[in-house]
């Protein structure tokens, strides 16, 4: 296995410490997988090495082994799977908090395929902060 980066250890510890409210950090699948690496891997290795990959595999695999994982992998997949879920509600979000934004400074551009999210991240520093954050914690910037 890997060693743990610095970054990584530093995301751990901070996720670790956020409370999972849709205003709080949210996380993308590919830091949710960097973190559960370092905190699980361990774990994976010793009850679940030949867990499929596929259909939420490993995870089940934890889960039926919950007694006999270890107290951190638990804590952080719990947090992990909180923030995963506060990222997705930011993305079902984003797009009503920024209507306001994208009608002001996206007139004209044309919806779908990412349009008005690349207009209003072009328009950054005019758009207003509720919009910018909903952005920020959809994972778009």
């Amino acid at each position: 296995m890997k060693s743990v980066s610095l970054r990584t250890l530093f995301a751990i510890v901070f996720f670790a410490s956020v409370p999972l409210t849709a205003s709080a950090q949210t996380v993308g699948f590919a830091d949710a997988i960097k973190i559960l690496a370092a905190s699980c891997g361990k774990d994976i290795n010793a009850h679940c090495k030949s867990a499929n990959l596929a259909n939420n595999g490993i995870m089940q695999c934890l889960d039926q082994n919950q007694a006999k994982v270890s107290q951190k992998c638990n804590v952080d997949r719990a947090v992990v799977a909180g923030l995963i879920q506060a990222r997705l509600a930011a993305q079902a979000e984003a797009p009503k908090i920024c209507e306001r934004d994208a009608a002001q400074y996206c007139q004209g551009v044309k919806p779908g395929a990412g349009h008005v999210l690349r207009c209003l991240l072009k328009a950054e520093h005019s758009v207003s902060k509720n919009c910018n954050t909903a952005i920020d914690l959809a994972g778009y910037r």
